[in-house]
């Protein structure tokens, strides 16, 4: 075993055995998208289509985003506390130090949304299990840039997190509502449109929806998977700087 792949475990091992130990706290963190998925799925019923094949793939979005976009925040508790001052004077590779840290993300990431899945089944929603496939890993390469640039965030945001809580809240909303993650968007004034198509995210649910509903390959599909690889390309580039050069 190489010693990147080494470090990248054992960071892995630290950050998911409190999960493993609380399983609980991952439940509630489930709390909004099971809500959204109960009472919001069943209103849209009708009004668009298959509202299930519509509206899961646009929960797993949203949980992507407060999931992975907000995960900086256990770095900025242990960069305020102290300790994560302690593990960069270790031996530890610092970009597995990211690795690990964006690898325990993604799987409670991937757990949480096969979970909804498999919950939105008796309620309507008819899986394809490529386009499933498909869709998850698509969330994943997602999640990934979004995970790292949570942490470069909470590294420039030491030691008070102010430019961390602002950043992430003033992004957050603007970037659910202007991706048609609830509601859809074609129906709306002109503007709104032109606004949704600036937001990455947008692209990232376009192709979700199309895989999750079965459909081959097209336009929505390759633009959400370049806007994925690219938000993964530049997570990983910050965050991977942000993390070498340290607090």
């Amino acid at each position: 075993m190489t010693t990147f792949l080494r470090d990248t475990l054992t960071v892995f091992r630290r950050e998911f055995t409190p999960s493993l130990r609380e399983p609980a706290g991952l439940l509630f963190e489930m709390g909004q998208p099971l809500l959204f998925l109960f009472l919001f799925g069943a209103l849209l019923d009708g009004a668009v289509g298959s509202s299930w094949q519509w509206f899961v793939p646009g929960i797993l979005v949203m949980m992507c985003l407060t999931g992975p976009m907000a995960s900086g925040y256990y770095l900025l508790v242990e960069l305020i506390g102290g300790s994560m001052e302690r593990m960069m004077v270790t031996p530890l590779n610092r970009t597995a130090m990211l690795v690990g840290r964006t690898m325990k993300a993604m799987a409670v990431l991937f757990a949480q949304a096969v979970l909804i899945i498999v919950l939105a089944v008796p309620l309507g929603f008819e899986p394809h299990l490529t386009g499933v496939a498909a869709g998850l890993a698509l969330l994943m390469v997602f999640g990934v840039g979004l995970g790292a640039l949570s942490f470069a965030l909470a590294i420039k945001s030491a030691p008070d997190g102010t430019l961390f809580w602002t950043i992430t809240q003033v992004l957050l909303f603007p970037l659910l509502l202007l991706s048609g993650v609830l509601l859809p968007l074609d129906s709306g004034p002109g503007w709104l449109r032109v606004a949704g198509g600036l937001n990455p995210v947008a692209y990232i649910v376009d192709a979700e929806r199309a895989l999750f509903s079965g459909q081959a390959p097209g336009p929505p599909v390759l633009y959400g998977v370049l806007a994925a690889a690219a938000t993964a390309a530049l997570g990983l580039y910050l965050g991977n700087r942000a993390m070498r050069r340290g607090v």
